[in-house]
C-alpha cells in the first residue's frame, strides 16, 4: 500500500516483486487488488468550478504489429476513451466511457457534478448543451489556439492526463482495455487521497478504509 500510494506515477509489478520478495505474477495480482480498492464507488460529487475533458488511451495503429492492426482508420481507432472531471482546488473523478457523444458526456456530468456548478470544457460538440441542463458552461477553443480565457480553461484536468499517461507509458508500458479502469482508479485515488500535502499515515489510512468489500479473486481477474 505504501509503495503504491506514495509513487506519483505508480510502481510496476516487476519492481514490487523485487521490493518485497515475491514473484512478478503475485506482485501483479497484489497491485490489481489494491487498484480495485481505489474505485470511488460513485460517492464523489463535485461542485463549484469543475473542469471536464476526455482523452484516449492505447497504442498508435502505426506502431502495432501487423496482426494487431484494426485497419479502420487513424486517430482514436483501437483506443479507449476516458472522461475526467476535476474540481478546482478539490477532487478528481475519471471513468472509462463507451464514446464521447453528447448523451454519454451528459450522463457523466449528471452523475458526478452538482447542478448549478460551473463547468469549463474545450469546444467539443458534446458539451454545447450543458447550460440547458442546469450548469453554467464556458469553453475554450483549442482548435483556434485558445487555452485560457481569464479564469476559463481545462489545464487542471489536462495535467491529470499528463501524469496518468506518463505513468502508463513510462512505468506500466501497457494497460489492456480489460484492466484499464483499475489503472485510472489508481491515478485518481492517488490525486485525491494520496495528495502529497497529506501526511503519509493519513494517505495510508484512506486506502485501508477503502479496501473492505473490494474483493477480487485471481480467477475473476484473469477470466
Amino acid at each position: 500500500m505504501y509503495l503504491l500510494i506514495t509513487s506519483r506515477k505508480g510502481i510496476s509489478s516487476m519492481q514490487l516483486s523485487k521490493e518485497i520478495g515475491i514473484t512478478q505474477k503475485s506482485a501483479w495480482f497484489v497491485l490489481q487488488r489494491l487498484r480495485e480498492a481505489c474505485a470511488s464507488g460513485g460517492d464523489v460529487i463535485l461542485s463549484g468550478i469543475v473542469e471536464m475533458d476526455e482523452t484516449y488511451v492505447g497504442g498508435k495503429e502505426k506502431n502495432k504489429h501487423a496482426k494487431k492492426k484494426l485497419r479502420a482508420g487513424r486517430g482514436t481507432v483501437g483506443k479507449t476513451a476516458v472522461v475526467g472531471l476535476r474540481e478546482r482546488g478539490g477532487r478528481t473523478v475519471a471513468n472509462l466511457i463507451a464514446n464521447t457523444d453528447a448523451a454519454s458526456l451528459t450522463n457523466e456530468v449528471l452523475a458526478n457534478v452538482e447542478p448549478g456548478s460551473t463547468l469549463y470544457t474545450d469546444d467539443h460538440m458534446g458539451y454545447r448543451h450543458m447550460n440547458a441542463i442546469g450548469y453554467k458552461h464556458e469553453s475554450v477553443n483549442h482548435g483556434g489556439g485558445e487555452y485560457m480565457r481569464g479564469d476559463v480553461g481545462t489545464n487542471g484536468i489536462e495535467s491529470v492526463w499528463a501524469v496518468m499517461k506518463r505513468g502508463l507509458h513510462g512505468v506500466y508500458h501497457h494497460a489492456s482495455p480489460k484492466h484499464l479502469a483499475r489503472y485510472v482508479n489508481e491515478f485518481t485515488f492517488r490525486l485525491n487521497e494520496g495528495n502529497v500535502k497529506r501526511r503519509t499515515l493519513d494517505r495510508l489510512d484512506s486506502m485501508v478504509k477503502a479496501a473492505p468489500g473490494r474483493r477480487l479473486t485471481y480467477k475473476a481477474l484473469t477470466a
